[in-house]
């Protein structure tokens, strides 16, 4: 069964894509309007394997852990340590890091730790919440 994790969700356009090639996505968003109004239309769509939270993405979703890929959609200037506790050994995670000047990170957890690779330069709205305290 794979599982992932998205942090922003936005419209709730990447989790439907996503839902179709795994089993269960598990998607937060902190601005509440936003995930309301995705969940509602991903219900009213007929998504059944995607699980809308209102909260702070930094913090992640343990109760479902530990996920096989977490996607995150805005930029945190540090990779946030719950995620990384929350991804499976084997799994993946990519992310923006930075703050004016970002860089795609992909991420995978081995039974010795984490393997950290920059992908490319890109740009994308800052990660707000916990990390930007």
């Amino acid at each position: 069964m794979v599982e992932v994790l998205e942090i922003g969700t936005g419209s709730g356009y990447q989790a439907a894509v996503l839902s179709v090639i795994v089993d269960s996505v598990y998607t937060i968003e902190i601005v509440d309007v936003l995930a309301k109004r995705a969940q509602t239309t991903l219900k009213r769509l007929g998504y059944d394997n995607v699980f809308v939270k209102i909260g702070d993405g930094y913090k992640g979703w343990p109760e479902n852990a530990p996920y096989d890929a977490i996607i995150i959609t805005a930029a945190p200037t540090k990779i946030p340590q719950p995620l990384l506790e929350q991804l499976k050994v084997g799994g993946h995670m990519i992310l923006p890091l930075g703050d004016y000047s970002q860089d795609l990170v992909l991420i995978e957890k081995n039974e010795k730790g984490f393997d950290q690779k920059q992908l490319l330069p890109v740009r994308f709205v800052p990660m707000t919440g916990e990390i930007a305290e």
